[in-house]
């Protein structure tokens, strides 16, 4: 059933490529783009960077003014595509994938992403930071921005699912996991893991986290 939610969220995050802009930032983009500068800022995402789910491209041309390269990659072949047109840098490069079954051939400084990580199902949690950790470099981080647990109640969920909810687009509607972060919860899974994990809210809506492996 997983594998069916995920093809449904992609197919979803496809559908939807062409006005995510407009809906997830409230047609300010100007206003997007500032608020996305400060916070890479206080990151300071240097050396290779990785970013997944990169959507449209906007977190990825703020981490370009940071980062030595930006790979960044997303499974909606029409998102991808905007974030080509958007960011067209030296230093970036995009690629289609999905992230449980690509193979990136080399280790990266930075691994990012933004409101990804609450679309990983809970029995891929433990594959997905397997990953990370062999794609990280020594010494390197991973920072992600996603939504918190408060946030849960704007969400539909499929009776008797608990990480499933219904979304719709052009009149279809899809399933999309969505698990928000809680933070205490989060940094203790991460910290049994072989993570220091560190997560503080930047919003009402969302939080911010940094994580390094324990070596």
């Amino acid at each position: 059933m997983i594998d069916e939610v995920l093809a449904d969220q992609v197919a979803y995050y496809r559908r939807r490529a062409g006005e995510y802009d407009v809906t997830a930032y409230g047609g300010d983009i100007a206003a997007a783009r500032a608020h996305i500068a400060r916070l890479v800022a206080e990151m300071r995402p240097a050396g290779s960077v990785l970013e997944i789910a990169c959507g449209t491209g906007l977190w990825t041309e703020a981490l370009a003014v940071w980062a030595d390269t930006v790979t960044a990659i997303d499974a909606a072949p029409e998102a991808v595509a905007i974030a080509r047109d958007r960011v067209q840098l030296a230093n970036v490069s995009f690629e289609v994938a999905d992230v449980f079954s690509w193979d990136p051939g080399t280790c990266f400084d930075v691994i990012f992403f933004s409101a990804w990580l609450s679309h990983v199902p809970v029995s891929r949690f433990g594959r997905f930071w397997q990953l990370l950790e062999s794609w990280l470099a020594g010494n390197g981080r991973v920072l992600f921005i996603d939504e918190h647990v408060d946030e849960r109640g704007k969400e539909a969920y499929v009776a008797g699912q608990e990480e499933v909810v219904e979304r719709r687009a052009d009149g279809s509607t899809f399933r999309v996991i969505k698990n928000f972060v809680d933070p205490e919860e989060l940094e203790l899974r991460l910290r049994r893991m072989g993570w220091d994990c560190l997560i503080r809210r930047v919003s009402s809506r969302w939080v911010y986290g940094e994580a390094r492996l324990v070596r």
